[in-house]
């Protein structure tokens, strides 16, 4: 098989257990250690109890490893080039050597300003009755205009969509608007705490100065940096593409593009300056040829999230689809990923295998009904990520099978 089959698991306050996540057919664990302040060095004992949690029952079950880190994140200081990213870079080439010195040897990260990825509602109700992550650009325009208030913001919208985002939120009860508030605001994965939104204007105004070329320059220093540390201990850094892929809030996204991944690769040759290429983030942009850009950067594609989305009759609008039935050609996307998973095999590589996870499942089933502590993080609950990866594999054994009797 072409794929490391994973999951992503949040630690040990994750509803979805590691038996779970083993009981799906997993043997790769996707985990990082949120409990350290961004910034701050991954010191080995840490990175060891988490081992051996993950570990803790390998010797009665099957088998799980910390197969990769999602996220080592990167601080704020070096995505605005500030002279303290100096301070923070030298922590994350000690963190690198000290999850080396674990045997963990990929490391995701992303280079997203202030939010990580962002959605409009997180229960959006599909045909069959599950739920999925939404972005609707109207929405979010409510949001930016009208709750943030951010100045300048009507530049980044038609005046069809000003008038439209005000007509809205002037029809939307209290809850609503806070619904909205707190869904755009969520923060990062594996938390249901948002932002307050006073801070997060404050968090804009640090980049009021920051452009697609700054911000550009910034991530080319830092992977310039730290690239060549991974090289040296045997670690593989894969950048997660921006999620949705666009400019929102006056901030740059700079990895959104096959140009842009181009451009990165180009900036840091070592090969240890890689992708996670996510099929739903980079499938939101019809201008992403997805198969083409797996057979362009197919050596520097270290981690593989598979996942689809599906653009509405407004483009600017997707919404999260079954992992077969989105926008993304699956099949083309995976038959791909095995032909270069041979290539890799020919040339005797050693990680032949690449891990991959199913990204942001439907809710459904008896997870439509937990709540509390039992409640899921959005898109990553347990049954509806593994009907997507039953899916995703039975998907990779068949075009395995048609190509071994060519």
């Amino acid at each position: 098989m072409t794929f490391i089959q994973t999951m992503r698991w949040f630690g040990p306050n994750d509803p979805v257990s590691l038996m779970h996540i083993r009981q799906a057919g997993c043997k790769g664990i996707v985990t990082a250690l949120h409990q350290i302040p961004v910034g701050n060095v991954w010191p080995i004992d840490a990175i060891q109890q988490r081992i051996q949690l993950i570990e803790a029952d390998n010797d009665r079950y099957t088998p799980l490893t910390w197969e990769v880190v999602e996220s080592l994140p990167v601080h704020e200081d070096i995505k605005k080039g500030l002279p303290s990213r100096e301070q923070y870079i030298d922590n994350y080439k000690v963190s690198l050597r000290n999850l080396a010195a674990c045997g963990i040897k990929t490391v995701c990260y992303n280079f997203m300003p202030v939010l990580d990825w962002s959605r409009t509602n997180l229960y959006y109700e599909m045909p069959d009755g599950s739920l999925a992550l939404r972005f609707v650009w109207e929405d979010f325009a409510v949001f930016d205009l009208c709750i943030l208030q951010r100045a300048n913001a009507e530049a980044d919208y038609t005046p069809e969509v000003q008038e439209a985002a005000k007509r809205k939120f002037a029809a939307m009860t209290v809850e609503e608007i806070a619904t909205l508030q707190n869904t755009v605001l969520l923060g990062l994965p594996g938390s249901n705490e948002a932002f307050e939104l006073a801070t997060f204007q404050g968090l804009l105004n640090n980049y009021k100065h920051i452009g697609d070329k700054e911000l550009r320059e910034n991530l080319y220093y830092f992977i310039q940096q730290v690239a060549p540390v991974a090289e040296e201990v045997g670690v593989n850094l894969c950048i997660h593409p921006d999620d949705p892929p666009k400019p929102l809030l006056g901030l740059p996204r700079v990895v959104s593009t096959e140009a842009d991944l181009a451009q990165l690769m180009d900036a840091c040759e070592v090969r240890a300056n890689g992708i996670t290429f996510c099929t739903g983030s980079l499938g939101v942009r019809a201008d992403n040829d997805l198969p083409k850009m797996v057979e362009r950067f197919g050596d520097r594609i270290h981690f593989v999230h598979l996942r689809t989305t599906k653009r509405e009759r407004n483009p600017l609008n997707f919404h999260e689809a079954a992992h077969l039935a989105g926008d993304v050609d699956m099949y083309e996307v995976v038959k791909a990923f095995v032909l270069e998973g041979k290539r890799r095999q020919k040339q005797g590589q050693k990680d032949a295998m690449i891990p991959m996870r199913p990204d942001h499942g439907h809710q459904m089933l008896d997870d439509l009904h937990k709540t509390g502590k039992d409640k899921s993080y959005p898109g990553y609950s347990a049954i509806g990520r593994l009907k997507g990866l039953a899916e995703l594999r039975g998907l990779e054994l068949a075009i395995e099978k048609g190509m071994s009797v060519l």
